[in-house]
């Protein structure tokens, strides 16, 4: 039986939006808001699980028995199938807050729901990615690649060093995954919406209790009442590894190690002593072209008055 249900990789550019064949972009198509819904958005491995579990702590005041693949469903993925997908949140009954992995103009939008967007220094996300890529079991890189449609990219087991994958990355634009500059320039630009929150990786790690109530305030969370030792306890890089079983998806089955696996280290700079002078003169090239001074400045210092 497969570790997950098969689901095909490919990149394509169409009227100026790319797809993936990972991302299901129609279920916005079929999706019915409620009012205080909370959508969670953010390119790969930018922090996405860890603002799942603190909304989690914030929603079940501190609560240690929350698996986040059931209660905060990764809503535009292909798999579980469309209908699954559909049933599963519409059967949910506490406030739901739902992972996202699309650029925003390809997501459904309601000024009565709240977005929060969580971003990363895009070589900070390679490092990460690489080691989640890395760790795929032999047997998951034949199920995602058993239907693989015509033309599209195999997923092949991972170089041999991070360093050839980021390059392939900056060189193709998100390869093998989909488009890092796109995504994030598509949220930046609708930043001063009153119901679009953007926060970087770099705030969480700098000030975790400030920005876990930033978040709570965001949401219309009352803390006046909540167990907030407990609450960043549960939301410590060192506790989620630790009960990683809990927020790894799948419960860490496609990885070699397990769930362990898939929360690597939850540090920065990792490439620093890897990549050489020009590769980051060329990631920085890269980011300033395609993002503009501002966010590019964002996406580095993770400092969005700089």
């Amino acid at each position: 039986m497969s570790i997950f249900k098969i689901y095909n990789l490919s990149m394509k550019k169409q009227k100026n939006k790319f797809q993936h064949n990972i991302l299901d972009q129609s279920i916005w198509d079929d999706f019915e808001f409620r009012d205080d819904d909370i959508i969670i958005n953010s390119y790969q491995k930018s922090g996405t699980t860890w603002v799942q579990q603190i909304i989690a702590q914030l929603i079940w005041n501190g609560d240690v028995d929350i698996n986040l693949s059931e209660v905060s469903p990764w809503i535009d993925c292909n798999f579980p199938s469309k209908e699954e997908r559909i049933a599963i949140v519409k059967n949910q009954t506490h406030r739901r807050f739902l992972k996202s992995h699309l650029p925003f103009d390809l997501i459904k939008f309601s000024d009565k729901v709240k977005y929060i967007h969580i971003a990363r220094d895009g070589r900070d996300v390679v490092w990460s990615l690489y080691n989640h890529h890395a760790k795929f079991k032999k047997e998951a890189l034949n199920d995602i690649n058993r239907v693989n449609k015509p033309k599209s990219p195999i997923l092949k087991q991972a170089p041999d060093t991070p360093l050839e994958y980021f390059r392939d990355w900056l060189r193709l634009d998100g390869y093998p995954w989909w488009s890092f500059w796109d995504h994030i320039l598509s949220w930046w630009n609708n930043r001063n919406s009153v119901n679009i929150m953007l926060i970087h990786f770099n705030e969480l790690k700098a000030d975790l209790p400030y920005n876990i109530k930033k978040i709570a305030s965001f949401l219309n969370i009352n803390i006046e009442n909540l167990t907030w030792d407990k609450i960043i306890k549960h939301c410590t890089f060192d506790y989620m590894k630790k009960n990683s079983i809990k927020y790894a998806p799948f419960s860490g089955k496609p990885w070699k190690g397990g769930a362990k696996a898939f929360f690597k280290k939850g540090t920065n700079e990792r490439w620093k002593n890897v990549l050489t002078d020009e590769d980051i003169y060329n990631y920085e090239k890269t980011a300033y072209s395609k993002l503009g001074s501002d966010c590019a400045k964002w996406l580095i210092t993770g400092n969005i008055y700089c």
